[in-house]
């Protein structure tokens, strides 16, 4: 069994598949990764040896920051920007889309489930 980062490493899938299962690496990264630590890509995660998971776990300890620790970090860059109260931190604050996307019609995965509002009564005359 392949554990890389905590992460448990599909078996049966080729290296250069696998590593993306790892936050914070993608498919790209993992390519680097693989020729920096002079592994070929055509490998199952099954059929690698210790000394190549260790030289795969040196690479992705010297390159990136991964898992917990990225996952940190971009919490705390997010609490950073509602803590100094710019327009994105307020957008993260009220569940928003921060980046200008329209809100009137779409924007239901942030805004969360349809809230109905009664429709205004006729005023008697």
């Amino acid at each position: 069994m392949a554990r890389i980062a905590g992460i448990d490493l599909p078996r049966n899938k080729k290296v250069e598949f696998a590593l993306p299962y790892i936050y914070g690496i993608g498919h790209t990264q993992s390519k680097k990764i693989l020729d920096t630590s002079g592994i070929s890509a055509d490998i199952r995660v099954h059929e690698l040896t210790e000394e190549q998971l260790l030289a795969i776990r040196n690479a992705i300890g010297d390159m990136l920051s991964v898992e917990g620790e990225l996952r940190g970090q971009n919490s705390r860059n997010i609490k950073r920007l509602m803590d100094i109260g710019s327009y994105r931190g307020l957008r993260h604050r009220k569940g928003l889309p921060t980046r200008g996307q329209n809100t009137k019609n779409n924007a239901r995965t942030r805004k969360g489930k349809k809230k109905t509002i009664a429709g205004k009564k006729k005023a008697a005359v």
